[in-house]
């Protein structure tokens, strides 16, 4: 690994995790490592949650347009898929992009993806709460009240973190569960909508009241929040049984498998549910479901399949928080408490990130806004995409640089992958909009300033391990 200022051999796969529990000593019950259908559930589980379910209703008034942005869209993540699968069996430890920019530029770049990616999963949190508020709504009326919603929201957050702190061998088993009672539903509409499928409540092409290059990629702005969690088998990869061969399994097989439930999904919502009605929609797969079979009955069974959902891809994704920031910790590049595992999760951060997205969420409620969902899909936009064109640009570090010896054709296919997904980072950077830039370089400069002071203890521990030696 690098130090400060230095480069060293990079750290075996143990450094961060034994096999069968926690590798500072917590090989209790509690802890367990996934298999490859559990690392699939669990790329699939973060992949397929809020944006799913909510989404179709925030690009419609982009128009149909936004279904290219889909196609676009998936392409770019399958490449990504592919980057991360080949990154983590040439490295396959906790931490995903973390390690791999780490790895190949040093502590600064690691720092950078380890802190983008951090803020992403707590400011997802934030937005899958949202989400899940307004499916919750069709069950209980929670929504009337800013306050009331801002209270469900919280709950929702803290429900998963609580099924963390339990430990890792019930994360996995209630990722599992839920990706598979969410896959009832989602064929209903993805499947069954295509049957009363209605090409004039499509609405038109282009409503965004832009050229088409840029309706496409502002639409892709909102749509990338869909597709996080390609990289969730890298960021656990410590925890992922034979690694190097099965995070890039399922990291492919996930994606693929989502991305083929998204294209069919919001197809069918878009053509069920009219477009005027969609644009102001808080439930537009209950909506849909509605529309197919009359009634409320079938609204409110897909409200709760949501809900649980969610709930999954909330529970996922809290582990993930804590993943990144651990490893970092690690190598003392966040605070030492973000290393402290218990029953094979990082408990310190689960629960600053828990509180984090709690106060981010209670302040997105209550300032009055009244686009909760896109202003925080829109900030992970951006700060998503920071450590995934930094992984990229690890791989292309690689293949360039030939250190390791591979037969020309793979040297190609490998190539053609990695530029795709870096020009497909890039795009996403752009389309994001001048507004989540700003807020992500925000974002980035209060990273700067904790990285020079960690940075500053890291020398000051080392200086004084030289003198005492002498």
């Amino acid at each position: 690994m690098h130090s400060t200022g230095t480069v060293s051999a990079p750290a075996s796969a143990e450094t961060h995790a034994v096999p069968g529990g926690d590798p500072h000593g917590d090989t209790g019950r509690h802890a367990r490592r996934f298999g490859l259908p559990v690392a699939t559930a669990l790329v699939m589980g973060n992949i397929i949650g809020g944006g799913i379910f909510l989404l179709p209703a925030s690009i419609a008034p982009y128009g149909t347009v936004s279904l290219v942005a889909f196609g676009v869209l998936t392409v770019g993540a399958i490449a990504l898929a592919l980057v991360f699968g080949r990154l983590a069996a040439r490295d396959p430890r906790t931490g995903g992009p973390y390690v791999y920019a780490r790895e190949a530029f040093g502590d600064f770049a690691g720092f950078l993806a380890a802190w983008s990616y951090w803020i992403t999963t707590w400011v997802s949190n934030a937005a899958l709460a949202v989400a899940a508020v307004g499916y919750l709504d069709v069950l209980i009326p929670v929504g009337g009240h800013a306050w009331t919603a801002c209270l469900a929201a919280l709950a929702l957050q803290w429900l998963p973190a609580l099924a963390n702190f339990a430990g890792t061998r019930y994360v996995g088993a209630v990722q599992l569960v839920s990706t598979v009672l969410k896959f009832v539903p989602l064929l209903l509409v993805a499947v069954g909508g295509l049957f009363f499928f209605d090409p004039s409540r499509l609405g038109p092409f282009n409503s965004s009241g832009h050229g088409a290059i840029g309706a496409v990629s502002a639409s892709a702005a909102l749509l990338l929040f869909s597709y996080l969690g390609v990289e969730s088998a890298a960021v656990s990869a410590g925890e992922v049984e034979n690694a190097r061969r099965n995070v890039g399994r399922a990291t492919v097989i996930g994606t693929a498998g989502a991305a083929l439930v998204y294209l069919l999904g919001t197809l069918s919502v878009f053509g069920t549910v009219a477009h005027d009605r969609l644009v102001n929609s808080t439930a537009p797969f209950s909506d849909a479901v509605n529309t197919m079979f009359g009634g409320t009955w079938g609204g409110t069974a897909v409200a709760l399949a949501a809900l649980v959902s969610m709930t999954g891809c909330l529970n996922g994704w809290t582990l993930l928080s804590a993943q990144t920031p651990y490893a970092a910790a690690k190598d003392g590049l966040f605070p030492a408490a973000f290393a402290r595992r218990r029953r094979g999760v990082p408990t310190v951060g689960v629960a600053v990130t828990v509180v984090l997205s709690s106060l981010l969420t209670a302040y997105n409620y209550l300032s009055g806004s009244g686009k909760v969902f896109e202003v925080l899909v829109l900030v992970t936009t951006f700060t998503a995409t920071v450590p995934y064109l930094l992984a990229t640009a690890a791989q292309l570090f690689h293949l360039v640089s030939g250190d390791r010896p591979v037969d020309r054709g793979r040297l190609l296919r490998d190539s053609v992958i990695t530029a795709v997904a870096a020009v497909f980072s890039i795009w996403l950077m752009a389309g994001a909009g001048y507004a989540a830039v700003y807020q992500g370089v925000l974002f980035l400069f209060v990273g700067i300033l904790v990285y020079a002071v960690m940075a500053a203890r890291r020398r000051r521990q080392e200086t004084a391990a030289v003198t005492a030696g002498e």
